[in-house]
């Protein structure tokens, strides 16, 4: 089973995702990251830019794309479907609802941002971890966390 920790009431979720992913690629992690495409684009284009001077190596895997044969060579995939070739030994989650093969992985960081349909969503996804068996974890975020 996974363990997945639910980060919630983050206010940036693009900015949030940047700096855990930088801390889990200097830690020598693989990571998928799962969300909706539009998202993955803005992070993909984020990773590039922000800071300018730490690159975090990073490839996208649209829906439809072949798993590369240097895939081994890549930390961190963005991810619109699951990909389970790649061997990812965490997670994160930026809004996708396939809990099966989120849960695939070893450790999962769901990110709830402050709004409402995202933090239903994330009571959802809450729900179907735990029927699944899986070790959850709240961790909450921002200026009202303790």
């Amino acid at each position: 089973m996974a363990e997945v920790v639910f980060l919630t009431g983050v206010d940036d979720k693009l900015a949030f995702a940047c700096r855990l992913l930088r801390k889990k690629f200097r830690e020598g992690s693989r990571v998928a990251v799962y969300g909706p495409a539009p998202l993955l684009t803005r992070l993909d284009q984020a990773l590039w830019a922000e800071p300018q001077l730490d690159f975090v190596p990073h490839q996208r895997l649209r829906q439809a794309e072949a798993v590369p044969a240097d895939a081994a060579l890549t930390p961190i995939w963005l991810l619109e479907a699951a990909a389970p070739a790649l061997q990812c030994d965490s997670a994160v989650n930026l809004g996708s609802d396939d809990v099966a093969a989120l849960g695939s992985h070893g450790r999962v960081a769901e990110i709830v941002s402050l709004d409402e349909a995202d933090r239903a969503e994330g009571q959802l996804r809450w729900k179907q971890y735990k029927a699944q068996g899986h070790v959850l974890l709240h961790r909450p975020q921002g200026a009202g966390a303790t």
